[in-house]
C-alpha cells in the first residue's frame, strides 16, 4: 500500500469512528403520557410530573422524551390515543385523570409498563391490579382514595351548612366503583338523619339538567364525587353551583381555586410528582410487579372564604383552624 492510500485509509477510519460511537449510544427512553383532560387544564400536573422526573435524574429533552396525549374530556378518544403510544413503542405509559385512562392503556398493551394515578376508583375493584401490595401484570401507580373519602366530605359539609337537610350527590355511573361509593355515602347520610338524592352525570352535557333537578327538589347541599368528567368540567360545575347558590364540597383543591366553596382530598400535584418517581425507577430497570400501589398519607382541606361570603355562610372557626389553605 502506498503512502497516499494509507493516509486515505486512516482518514476514512477516523471518519467512521464517530459514527460507530454514535451508533453505540443508547436510544433516549420515551415516556407516553395519557390524560383525560385538556392540555391547558393539565399544565400544573405536567409541571409536577417533570419535577418528579428531575428528582429521579431524568430531564425532559436531555435524557428522556415525553409523548403527550390529551383526550380533552372525550373518554371515547382514550383507546385511540393509548394505541398511538403503544405504536410509538414508548418505554412506559403514564395514565392520569382517572381510571378510564388506565383501562384504555391496559387494553392497548400487556407488556409496556403502565403507571397510573386515579382518585375515582379502587384499582383492585376496577380489575387493574391484583392487589395494592402485589399489583401483578404491567400496572402499578397511586390510588388517591377519592371515592372512599366521600363520608368525610359529608361531615365537613355538615359543619359548614348544619341546616342542610337534603344532600345532592353528583356521580358518574360509568365509573366502576361508583355504585359502592354512593351506597356507602347514602348510608352515612341516613345515619345523620339527612336525605339524599343521587344524580347521574356521564358527560358535561348532563350538568345543566342535573342542577335543574337539584333546584326543583330544593337540595341545600351538594357533594361532587371523584371523577375525571367533573375535574374536566370543573369551571362549569363551580359556576353552576354559584348560580344556584348551592354549598358544594369537591374532591380536589383545583375546584376551590376556580371559585368552589370547599374541598377535601389528596394533592393532585403531589400525586403526579410521586408517580414520576415510580417512572424513574422503571426506566432504571424496576418492574411494575416490584412496585406496590401507593396511597396518600395526607389530605388537604381548602376553603374559599370569598365563595362562603357570596353564599351568606359563616365558616366556623374550628373548621378554619383545620384548613390547610384558605383563599380570601
Amino acid at each position: 500500500m502506498n503512502r497516499r492510500a494509507l493516509i486515505l485509509g486512516l482518514g476514512g477510519a477516523a471518519a467512521a469512528w464517530p459514527l460507530a460511537a454514535r451508533a453505540q449510544q443508547p436510544a433516549m427512553p420515551v415516556i407516553g403520557y395519557l390524560n383525560v383532560l385538556s392540555e391547558a387544564q393539565n399544565l400544573p400536573f405536567v409541571a409536577a410530573f417533570r419535577r418528579g422526573l428531575a428528582d429521579s435524574g431524568f430531564v425532559e429533552g436531555r435524557n428522556v422524551a415525553v409523548e403527550y396525549r390529551f383526550a380533552n374530556g372525550r373518554l371515547e378518544r382514550l383507546p385511540v390515543l393509548a394505541t398511538e403510544l403503544v405504536q410509538r413503542q414508548v418505554s412506559v405509559i403514564v395514565t392520569t385523570g382517572g381510571s378510564p385512562s388506565a383501562r384504555a392503556a391496559r387494553a392497548a398493551t400487556t407488556t409496556i409498563p403502565i403507571v397510573f394515578t386515579m382518585g375515582d376508583a379502587d384499582p383492585v375493584e376496577a380489575g387493574l391490579v391484583a392487589s395494592l401490595s402485589r399489583p401483578g401484570g404491567n400496572l402499578t401507580g397511586l390510588t388517591l382514595l377519592g371515592g372512599a373519602l366521600a363520608p368525610k366530605r359529608l361531615e365537613l359539609l355538615q359543619e359548614l351548612v348544619p341546616n342542610a337537610t337534603l344532600i345532592a350527590v353528583l356521580v358518574n355511573p360509568s365509573n366502576p366503583s361508583a355504585s359502592r361509593y354512593v351506597e356507602e355515602l347514602e348510608t352515612t347520610i341516613r345515619a345523620v338523619q339527612r336525605q339524599s338524592m343521587v344524580l347521574n352525570v356521564r358527560t358535561e352535557a348532563d350538568l345543566d339538567p342535573a342542577f335543574a333537578t337539584i333546584a326543583d327538589k330544593r337540595a341545600n347541599g351538594l357533594i361532587v364525587t371523584a371523577d375525571g368528567v367533573f375535574t374536566n368540567a370543573r369551571e362549569r360545575l363551580v359556576g353552576l353551583a354559584a348560580q344556584h347558590r348551592l354549598p358544594t364540597i369537591y374532591q380536589w383543591r383545583e375546584f376551590v381555586l376556580v371559585g368552589g366553596l370547599i374541598s377535601y382530598g389528596a394533592s393532585l400535584t403531589g400525586a403526579h410528582r410521586q408517580i414520576a418517581i415510580y417512572v424513574g425507577r422503571i426506566l432504571k430497570g424496576a418492574k411494575p410487579v416490584e412496585l406496590p400501589v401507593m396511597q396518600p398519607t395526607s389530605f388537604e382541606l381548602v376553603i374559599n372564604l370569598q365563595t362562603a361570603k357570596a353564599l351568606g355562610l359563616e365558616v366556623p372557626p374550628t373548621l378554619l383552624a383545620r384548613a390547610d389553605e384558605v383563599i380570601e
